[in-house]
């Protein structure tokens, strides 16, 4: 029985299952998406090889923690980024001893891209002229009077806010507001923040208005693009790791910019600006199109159908018992209603060190999060059950089960086929944040839009979510013409 569980389930998101498969990660933002899908098509050249994408893994932890675990086999990395949050060594610059000490991890670099993607810290123009600007030290002039918008990776970073506030002296009191990357732009567009973080790469920096501050104090370290990968991924495909390893030396900052407007400001797809970068034909558009719905509504079907399979088998009991007992009914209960204040994409993270990333993880936090409608409707039909019906099935001399399969499920089946319509809709917007994880499903296109800022890409995963959330809803109400009982349907 064990080894068939982990058949079904431990090998999701395990590349080794899959024979000669390659998985390519890459984080939630522009770039890395682009760089993503450029190491992706050249991996494709294999004809030995299949390519499996797993793109918008959130921030460093998560994807790091993937490339560790095996999950993923290769992704774009920054330099600053290794040193600072994966080595906790933030001085270290030498190159070889930077490479020394990842390989004593099990890990290994390539030589740099050839673009230095830092950090840096913009204003718009006109505020910058109004206010005498040029260096982020000038920014003290202003105390606590700026808006300032930074990203959740950043505000979080070693080498983000908090150092960069300490090494500059920084008075920007609770003015500092976070957000998605993505929306940074749009937030001092609107005239809504007067400083944000930027990479020294974004396409945006093209068309907006903005005034980069000069880095007086030298506080951001380089982060050099190099590809990322394990030992073990090096050893067993060397011609692939040679194959990537021709993109060393091929970018700069300025080929990386415009990479990164054709997506942020020309609406291009990650896979045509990668096919045009290597010189390939453009995929068809609206053919890609309906092959990605239709994929990621395989992804999100088997995410919500699974879980809500187990939170049925799992939470009916649950209620039952909750029925039997007052000590455990309130020890049921409290803990059904706990997982429900665990935020979802916090119990996702919790779950990587024990199931990595991908499928596996996912289903568990759905599973959990659909325990709660399944568990307390259950609980609330049954004790709502007339007494003098249960004590004429004990005159008659139904044993307990009998009790409960004949007269109890039955008369408490309205609740109960609620609370699992609820869980079933409940987990179809959970299960959107499974993308981040790497599990797929609608959340990919609403990762990858909200990275471009673009409401159309958004929509491939938002509307599709909602329409699959309208026919469970239906497919309920027809399931419940068949299990209530006709007395008791209304």
């Amino acid at each position: 029985m064990g080894s068939l569980f982990w058949n079904l389930f431990g090998g999701f998101g395990h590349p080794c299952f899959a024979g000669e498969t390659v998985t390519v990660g890459s984080k939630n933002f522009t770039e890395s998406y682009i760089l993503g899908e450029i190491v992706a098509q050249l991996l494709e050249d294999d004809p030995s090889l299949t390519v499996q994408r797993k793109f918008g893994l959130g921030g460093t932890g998560i994807i790091y923690e993937a490339l560790r675990k095996e999950e993923i086999d290769i992704y774009v990395e920054y330099t600053g980024t290794i040193t600072e949050n994966i080595l906790k060594e933030p001085g270290l610059k030498d190159r070889a001893l930077l490479q020394k000490k990842l390989e004593d991890l099990g890990m290994t670099i390539s030589a740099p891209l050839g673009f230095n993607n830092t950090y840096a810290l913009a204003v718009r123009k006109d505020f910058s002229e109004q206010h005498h600007l040029k260096t982020i030290s000038d920014l003290n002039k202003l105390g606590d009077q700026a808006r300032v918008a930074f990203s959740f990776e950043f505000m979080s970073r070693s080498d983000g806010y908090p150092s960069l506030k300490k090494h500059y002296g920084l008075t920007f009191g609770k003015n500092v507001k976070s957000m998605d990357h993505s929306l940074v732009y749009e937030a001092i567009q609107n005239n809504q923040v007067d400083v944000i973080e930027v990479y020294s790469t974004d396409g945006k920096l093209e068309t907006f208005d903005l005034e980069i501050l000069k880095d007086d104090k030298n506080f951001f370290p380089t982060y050099d693009a190099v590809l990322m990968t394990s030992l073990n991924f090096v050893k067993n495909h060397p011609l692939a790791w040679e194959k990537l390893r021709t993109l060393e030396n091929q970018f700069d900052e300025k080929l990386m910019q415009h990479l990164n407007a054709e997506a942020d400001l020309n609406g291009k797809s990650f896979p045509a600006i990668a096919s045009t970068y290597l010189e390939r034909g453009a995929p068809d558009e609206v053919e890609a199109i309906f092959k990605r719905v239709w994929r990621r509504t395989k992804e999100h079907l088997l995410l919500v159908g699974v879980s809500l399979v187990f939170s049925i088998f799992v939470g009916i009991p649950m209620g039952i018992l909750a029925t039997r007992s007052k000590l455990w009914g309130q020890v049921i209960l409290i803990f059904s209603g706990l997982l429900q204040t665990i935020p979802s994409l916090a119990l996702l993270v919790f779950l990587i060190p024990l199931f990595g990333i991908g499928t596996l993880p996912a289903l568990v936090a759905l599973f959990l999060y659909g325990l709660l409608p399944v568990v307390v409707n259950t609980h609330e039909g049954m004790v709502r059950i007339d007494p003098r019906l249960l004590e004429s099935a004990r005159s008659l001399g139904l044993s307990d089960w009998q009790r409960i399969r004949l007269i109890e499920l039955p008369l408490a089946s309205p609740n109960i086929l609620a609370g699992v319509r609820t869980s079933a809709i409940i987990g179809i917007g959970t299960a959107t944040l499974a993308a981040l994880i790497g599990a797929g499903g609608y959340g990919a296109p609403i990762v990858t839009g909200l990275a471009l800022n673009d409401l159309s890409t958004i929509y491939i995963g938002a509307i599709p979510a909602a329409l699959m959330a309208v026919v469970a809803h239906f497919l309920f109400g027809f399931i419940s013409q068949i299990v209530i009982p006709k007395g008791l349907r209304l």
